[in-house]
């Protein structure tokens, strides 16, 4: 089934990670045999070719690059122009990919539709290329409000404002507090331009703001579920149906420890914590009985966000694997125009409705 994924940090695997995503994973992960510099070394499950295997056509594809003030324990960039800098690296990544065949930029409602009827029938898939829609994940790398245009003719079309901990634009996981002013400038202009909010990472008092002073398209690329696991990192039930009332969709999440309860960073195991993907299918029935129906519901997996196999559902082998999420949901009662929306409808019809 063609496959949408909200979420995946491309360039930073391969610029921090050093990782050449046209490989195969399988050699992506032989050239890090030995290396003990990441935890997920050898581990990886993402690559151009995993994409193409599993009917993924569509990507949201992230920069990332966050400033921490004097005494943030946090890891980052000691200036805002470093971070920014940092971003445009990754920029010119994606820039390389598309001069290679291997990645097209989606910014437009044209864009979009010609490139999903590229991938409509699922033959040949190899030599395709991966559309990818770009969002700067945590918004500190913008050096100032100004830089929002800038990004947006770059073809930047979503922003998530914080990341972990305290940001320079809003409050992040782990984090209290609203938007800063410099933030709520930031909202306007993303606002004037049409661009999507992420509401992913956001602190519940930066949360309750921007949904108070956003009046724009928002969606939650990968986040699940605070009832059944406890964290701010996971939206309580209040929050998905602030989401809802805006038509905004969310993307589950395959990182582990936003799966299953009780999980250490570092010391927990998939198997031994039951962790594969009937538990994100809970995310997703979760949110759907909420609701009262599957339209605000997608995939954003984040797979290789920071972590590998180490950290994700023991049943994925690669993002290949989420091909098996349609028989669970069927396993579960929903029907096959459920399952495709879950799949890839829910995205496109927000996407078309923003970019009408």
């Amino acid at each position: 089934m063609f496959t949408i994924d909200a979420h995946l940090d491309l360039s930073m695997n391969a610029l921090e990670w050093n990782r050449d995503l046209k490989l195969p994973v399988a050699q992506i992960n032989q050239r890090e045999a030995g290396l003990t510099d990441r935890p997920d070394r050898g581990k990886a499950t993402v690559s151009l070719p995993e994409l193409r295997k599993g009917n993924i056509g569509l990507v949201v594809a992230t920069q990332i690059g966050r400033y921490v003030a004097p005494g943030n324990p946090l890891p980052g960039w000691h200036s805002p122009e470093q971070a920014w800098a940092q971003t445009q690296g990754q920029l010119a990544w994606y820039k390389a990919m598309e001069a290679a065949g291997e990645m097209a930029a989606i910014t437009n409602r044209a864009q979009l539709e010609a490139h999903v009827g590229l991938w409509q029938d699922a033959t040949e898939n190899e030599s395709k290329p991966v559309g990818y829609i770009l969002s700067l994940e945590g918004a500190d790398s913008l050096i100032s409000v100004a830089h929002v245009e800038r990004a947006y003719t770059c073809g930047l079309r979503a922003i998530g404002p914080a990341h972990y901990g305290p940001g320079r634009y809003a409050q992040g996981t782990d984090a209290t507090g609203g938007f800063t002013p410099a933030g709520r400038e930031l909202l306007k202009e993303m606002e004037r331009l049409n661009m999507i909010l992420d509401a992913t990472h956001l602190c519940d008092d930066s949360f309750r703001e921007a949904m108070h002073l956003f009046n724009g398209p928002v969606w939650a690329s990968h986040n699940n579920c605070r009832a059944l696991v406890p964290h701010n990192r996971q939206f309580s039930d209040e929050q998905l149906k602030a989401l809802f009332s805006r038509e905004a969709v969310i993307g589950v999440a395959l990182d582990a420890w936003m799966m299953v309860p009780g999980w250490v960073r570092g010391l927990s195991d998939p198997k031994a914590m039951n962790c594969n993907l009937e538990k994100a299918v809970d995310h997703i029935d979760h949110i759907c009985q909420l609701a009262g129906n599957t339209r605000h519901i997608g995939i954003g997996t984040d797979l290789d966000g920071a972590f590998g196999r180490e950290q994700c559902p023991y049943d994925l082998e690669t993002i290949a694997g989420i091909q098996q999420l349609p028989y669970l949901l069927g396993q579960r009662g929903y029907s096959t125009a459920d399952i495709e929306a879950l799949m890839h409808g829910n995205w496109l019809t927000f996407l078309r409705r923003v970019w009408k």
